[in-house]
């Protein structure tokens, strides 16, 4: 029998609440005040502090914002490779291109849309149901996992951000994406057309290849279009004059940078929790990717205290840390502290939030998915070795934090961290070996398939 909210019902709630004059006191602040403030512990702010045991050698400058994008995951890859970067080429301060990458990751995500379009109807799916309104519904986002970074990069090299400056799509993307998605859902209809009606493949790629000259066009006039080769002049930080001269892209990575920072060396792992997905498996999920021939997203999947012993070990030998998680929960944004225990929500609501679940249930029921990439650049070891605290890079400028520095509790790591990348040479041969395994398959929508992609302003 469902409950129904009568009259009689509505007058017990109503004397519940005004029965308890904390309410009314929590009423009137609370309806002139942003909540979330109002639950913010003072005693919790008194006792974390941006201070750390162990912290790379030197962080990058200046401190990079995406502005109004979804580019977190190519800031954080970003500023992880500029670190051995800036000191290697002795500079004072230094940024890749962000747009550079944005631009061919949008060229090939809707190309890959198109292909996937393709592919999902020659299954027989039907636009309207469940797999095809999947992908339907964002094709072509601003957000991405790791293995779109390394297909970008290893494909189309790095330039520096004085070379391929931001331009206003890159740094307010929703204009431009909402006429990309309009035209791609038309030509998703175009294709789905053409193998209901048995085209051959020959003329469907012909016509894909067509809806990608104008893509190709729309983002170019956007964005702008990468130079095909680049001169890059600056000055060390002794004032030497230098210069690197008509060089390709892919050359300034595989020349310059590639020594330095190798992606094809670093490795992603995952901490799912959920019953259904075991420890010391390996999982991709369908439709998933950015590059048509690029490699797909290969879930790792370890207990997180597995994934924070290597990213301390990554940490120690002065190696920052590629890192996805879910940053709006428990997060006291002007702080820059993520920590379970920021916000009394008991004192205020009379009950508390987020962590009425576990982490696996969490995800099962819809309350928490990774949303965001960042970097790890420090961590806290107690005496016994065991992380309690983290500094962590994030792209949103100057204005939060510790000058745009967030620090992660370990308690929190623990229950909205969901992915880190390092170096090979961090992980054990035993995780090693899961990559060498064929994946699961994830559906489309399972919450493992999300991208890291949050605006500033979407982050309480």
């Amino acid at each position: 029998m469902s409950l129904t909210l009568n009259s009689d019902v509505l007058e017990r709630f109503f004397e519940s609440f005004h029965q308890d004059p904390k309410n009314v006191v929590a009423q009137n602040v609370c309806t002139r005040y942003d909540p979330l403030e109002l639950c913010l512990s003072r005693k919790r702010l008194e006792e974390v502090h941006h201070v750390f045991t162990h912290r790379v050698e030197a962080e990058g400058k200046p401190m990079t914002h995406q502005k109004n994008s979804g580019r977190c995951w190519i800031f954080a890859l970003l500023n992880a490779v500029r670190m051995p970067f800036i000191k290697h080429y002795n500079l004072e301060e230094f940024e890749f291109s962000q747009a550079y990458l944005f631009f061919w990751d949008k060229v090939e995500r809707c190309n890959f849309f198109l292909n996937t379009v393709v592919e999902v109807a020659k299954r027989g799916e039907s636009p309207d149901g469940r797999l095809f309104s999947f992908i339907l519904q964002d094709p072509t986002s601003d957000g991405g996992q790791w293995d779109m970074l390394v297909n970008l990069v290893s494909k189309h090299g790095l330039m520096p951000k004085k070379c391929f400056p931001e331009s206003y799509s890159c740094e307010s993307s929703a204009r431009m994406n909402s006429i990309l998605k309009s035209k791609l859902r038309e030509y998703a209809k175009y294709l789905a057309d053409m193998v209901a009606e048995e085209v051959d493949s020959a003329k469907i790629q012909a016509k894909v290849e067509e809806f990608m000259g104008h893509i190709y066009r729309f983002i170019g006039i956007c964005l702008g279009i990468p130079p095909k080769t680049f001169t890059w002049e600056y000055y060390d930080k002794s004032k030497q004059y230098c210069v690197v001269e008509n060089i390709k892209p892919i050359d300034f990575y595989e020349t310059m940078v590639k020594p330095l920072y190798n992606v094809e060396n670093k490795v992603c792992l995952v901490s799912d929790p959920r019953p259904k997905n075991p420890y010391g498996s390996g999982y991709t999920v369908d439709c998933l990717g950015n590059m048509v021939g690029g490699r797909s997203t290969f879930y790792n999947n370890q207990p997180i205290e597995l994934l924070a012993q290597f990213a301390a070990q990554s940490i120690e030998n002065n190696e920052a840390v590629w890192l996805g998680c879910e940053v709006s929960k428990r997060f006291a944004a002007k702080q820059g502290l993520e920590d379970l225990e920021i916000h009394d929500y008991q004192s205020i609501f009379g009950f508390d939030v987020n962590m009425g679940l576990t982490k696996a249930d969490r995800m099962i029921y819809g309350d928490s998915l990774m949303t965001h990439a960042m970097l790890i650049t420090a961590v806290s070891l107690d005496k016994e070795g065991n992380p309690r605290k983290w500094r962590v890079e994030n792209s949103w400028g100057d204005d939060r934090g510790d000058k745009g520095y967030l620090l992660i509790t370990h308690d929190w790591f623990k229950e909205f961290v969901f992915e880190i990348v390092v170096d090979k040479k961090f992980v054990s041969s035993e995780v090693m070996q899961v990559f060498e395994q064929k994946p699961v398959v994830l559906p489309a929508w399972d919450p493992m398939g999300n991208l890291a992609c949050i605006f500033k302003d979407e982050a309480v």
